[in-house]
């Protein structure tokens, strides 16, 4: 299975900044050093380019993010602030998802150890989301004519807006996404399938409800690929997650997803998305554990 990672583009963050941007390079360790991997196995992806960006994003925004001309109160919005590093690694971090995509259409599973940025979007980026790199690799898939119906199984805790707002009138992008009902943002968009969750919520709540939904979003969305947003954050440990998932329950999640799609024959691309543990090895193990397991479903095909 190929894996794509961007970590190496630092972005240069004042201290005490709550986003816990180390967890990149450390799940990329964690993977080198359990599965005997050369870094040289691993690929840097290429930077999305203007043309691949202005498919889901408005040009007056892609221009103002790569010149640093967004105003105090759109930084504000995004949570970083703004710097070339920044705008090197949102492309660089939208590039691991389309080559993930690309990859995945070809060998079944392909993962990126970054992206899941759907707060992002056609106009702002705002929680962390500069590009939305599921959105972007959706509309390249389909520009590239490798794939015309995908499907994004968000499994975020927070509800990808930005991606639900970019495909809102847009039938070919099938958005789902199961998040916390009072968590952030705290003005929903309408994906395609809602499946929002009382706080506390745990692993039997929450698997109960991801089960059926899969089933609904794929017949619905009549999906050639899948782009599948992990998600560490509706762990129990999670600062911002207000979610009760053990790391056990949120194994089963991802068991649950690929075997679904296996099932049904779907590629899957997967991305990381959020995660914001106390201990950032907690958020850690989840993301890794979500890609072990992608390597033993991609050993399958």
């Amino acid at each position: 299975m190929q894996i794509f990672y961007s970590d190496q583009f630092v972005i240069p963050l004042p201290q005490g900044h709550r986003f816990p941007i180390e967890k990149y390079a450390l799940l990329r360790q964690r993977v080198i050093e359990n599965h005997q991997k050369n870094p040289a196995d691993l690929r840097i992806p290429q930077a999305a380019q203007d043309q691949d960006l202005l498919r889901a994003h408005r040009e007056d925004y892609v221009r103002k993010v790569a010149a640093g001309s967004l105003t105090e109160k759109e930084i504000r919005r995004i949570g970083f602030p703004w710097s070339p590093e920044l705008v090197e690694r949102s492309r660089r971090s939208v590039g691991g998802t389309m080559g993930a995509c690309r990859t995945a259409l070809n060998d079944g599973f392909a993962s990126n150890l970054a992206g899941g940025t759907h707060h992002a979007y056609a106009d702002h980026g705002e929680g962390f989301c500069v590009f939305n790199d599921a959105a972007v690799a959706a509309r390249a898939m389909q520009a590239e004519g490798l794939a015309v119906r995908i499907v994004i199984i968000d499994c975020d805790v927070h509800q990808g807006n930005g991606t639900a707002s970019i495909f809102q009138d847009d039938a070919s992008v099938f958005t789902f996404s199961i998040h916390g009902a009072k968590n952030f943002p705290f003005r929903k968009e309408h994906s395609d399938l809602d499946i929002a969750l009382d706080d506390e919520a745990g692993d039997e709540v929450y698997l109960e409800a991801l089960k059926p939904a899969l089933q609904t979003a794929v017949d619905r969305s009549k999906a050639e690929l899948v782009i599948y947003i992990a998600g560490a954050d509706p762990f129990s440990g999670d600062r911002l997650g207000r979610l009760c998932l053990s790391k056990s329950g949120l194994a089963q999640r991802d068991r649950m997803v690929f075997d679904f799609c296996r099932h049904k024959g779907l590629p899957v691309a997967t991305v990381m998305g959020g995660g914001y543990a106390k201990d950032v090895k907690d958020t850690v193990d989840i993301h890794y554990k979500t890609i072990q397991l992608a390597l033993e479903y991609s050993r399958k095909e």
